[in-house]
């Protein structure tokens, strides 16, 4: 019988298709379960951006770390209140000088079983891996995206030290207490020197760490799917060994429209975020689901780490700073006071999210404190009084100004736009790429501009960081520069007691506040579309993955 010739596209198609049918016969084995257990007891959700690798020196971004949370522990972690708890440490200390950081390990915590092992089974985690996975982040030979977290801030003699099997050092070069935070990011996740050297490059498909779960087959631009690790550390209130989940299956739609086809259709246990072109069709204006939705799906939100605004560059030596009026604060506080955040977050936005008429620093975070930081709110006649005593009433000889936005936000840029025409105020709105976009602004060529900042760690800090003077662009886009906030961000930085820290973060916010260098536009609200039958999903500020805890109660 002759054979029909494929092309190479249908060939590729086949394969791809027998991969996965191996895969998934594969994890059916591993998991040992019936065709109804197993659905009962497998989260599924989908990656849109798809997942990069699962290395943490990498983990830059949500689809990576996401990934990496299941997989990996760190030392200390955040709960959902993002307070810092013990994980892979179960306490530590700080030296009176702020310098030095001893953590105290477990020592009943193993990796998973891997070939890089004698007889591939996990050897126990101890301290020597913690200093190893820490001075890989900082070696130019691994290209970690996340060695920023250290650089410039600890020892450079010997920043990292393992005194015993369980007992870890860190050391400082000047004080820096969010470096507590620091500690929970999935780059700091403690991995075994073994199968970095077994696999070298290659690691980022080959991943082993302490974490719930572990990766079982992984077929790019398909699926992944993870194991429950039948050895993990963690119980519950009552002992039982985490995690409840069986495992976990990830898909890697690129359509949301699909996506949420397959949510709708219980393939998926949810769906993070959704997409503006079916918002309206879920959501009412207030933000609650409508009524063809209720007892169908479950809606959770949560605030979020995340701020969106507006930022002037205010660099004054600066030739596009030193000509344009909005070097005058006075033209800078017009534009915050004259348009309506309220009524924006509820036509665009669908009241996701919170008007931030308060500081820069998010409403999720515990320094917050509306009544001690006073930011901007719509008032028309303040905004006209400043601009007459900026000499331009009425907006009268006052040119225009290019404001650089991306596509997502080129809605909510003409809405500012054409409010503030109503008092004056003239803003030509020009929509460019994001890479364009991050460029000129970190180049400084860009005079007027759109931003976001989500949290790198849960530490008011990590966003007034935006604006210490010493700071280059980025985090510091606008060129900030004031000697007051400077010290309180400063201060900040050595001060051991909570309330007292809060108080000069909201000292330093209330600063820049007064000298306007951003819009603030809104804190950002995590949103999730969940099926009834999940159980203990809780989301946190700062849109980490949690999965230890969750049951499938279908």
């Amino acid at each position: 019988m002759k054979l029909k010739k494929q092309n190479p596209l249908q060939l590729k198609n086949l394969f791809g298709c027998l991969s996965l049918i191996v895969l998934f016969t594969l994890f059916s084995c591993i998991v040992g379960c019936s065709h109804h257990e197993k659905a009962k007891n497998i989260f599924h959700y989908n990656e849109q951006s798809g997942i990069a690798t699962l290395d943490p020196a990498f983990a830059k971004n949500q689809s990576i770390m996401w990934a990496v949370h299941q997989l990996y522990n760190t030392l200390v972690q955040t709960d959902n209140n993002l307070n810092l708890v013990p994980s892979l440490a179960k306490s530590w200390d700080i030296s009176d000088d702020n310098l030095t950081f001893t953590f105290h390990l477990r020592n009943d915590v193993f990796f998973h079983d891997n070939n890089a092992f004698p007889d591939g089974k996990g050897r126990k985690m101890t301290a020597y891996d913690v200093e190893y996975s820490f001075k890989r982040i900082m070696d130019p030979a691994t290209a970690s995206s996340g060695a920023w977290i250290f650089n410039g801030r600890v020892d450079t003699v010997q920043p990292f030290r393992a005194v015993d099997d369980t007992t870890f050092q860190l050391k400082l070069i000047k004080p820096f207490h969010p470096i507590l935070g620091v500690m929970s990011m999935q780059y700091c996740s403690v991995i075994p020197h073994e199968v970095v050297e077994k696999y070298g490059k290659d690691f980022r498909r080959h991943p082993c760490g302490t974490g719930p779960f572990e990766l079982v087959a992984w077929e790019e631009d398909q699926a992944m799917i993870m194991k429950k690790n039948p050895g993990y550390f963690e119980k519950d209130s009552t002992g039982e060994r985490l995690p409840y989940l069986n495992g976990i299956k990830i898909t890697f739609l690129q359509n949301k429209a699909t996506e949420f086809l397959e949510f709708q259709q219980k393939r998926l246990e949810f769906v993070n975020e959704i997409d503006p072109s079916f918002k309206d069709e879920i959501l009412t204006k207030a933000g609650k689901l409508r009524k063809d939705w209720m007892g169908k799906i479950m809606l959770i939100t949560h605030q979020a780490l995340t701020i969106e605004y507006l930022g002037f560059l205010c660099d004054s030596s600066l030739a596009i700073v030193k000509n344009s009026p909005l070097k005058d604060v006075k033209i800078r506080k017009a534009i915050n006071y004259g348009f309506n955040r309220k009524k924006m977050m509820l036509y665009i936005r669908n009241s996701i999210g919170t008007a931030a008429t308060s500081g820069f620093v998010p409403a999720a975070f515990p320094s917050f404190d509306s009544s001690a930081v006073n930011g901007y709110h719509y008032d028309v006649p303040r905004a006209l009084e400043l601009l007459k005593e900026a000499g331009y009433p009425n907006g009268v000889g006052l040119p225009s100004f290019k404001l650089l936005t991306v596509p997502l936000y080129a809605d909510f840029a003409s809405y500012i736009a054409n409010e503030l025409l109503q008092i004056g105020i003239k803003i030509d709105v020009e929509v460019v790429q994001k890479s364009l976009l991050l460029e000129q602004t970190a180049k400084s060529e860009a005079l007027f501009f759109r931003g976001s900042w989500i949290a790198d760690y849960p530490d008011a800090e990590n966003f007034l960081s935006v604006f210490y003077s010493k700071n280059p662009a980025p985090p510091n886009y606008t060129r900030y520069h004031n000697p007051k906030f400077d010290k309180l961000y400063e201060a900040a930085l050595s001060e051991k007691n909570d309330s007292i820290r809060y108080k000069l973060y909201q000292q330093a916010d209330q600063l820049v506040m007064n000298d306007a260098p951003v819009v603030p536009l809104w804190y950002d609200m995590l949103i999730w579309l969940v099926q009834p039958y999940v159980k203990n999903f809780v989301p946190n500020g700062l849109n980490l993955l949690e999965l230890r805890r969750v049951k499938l109660d279908e």
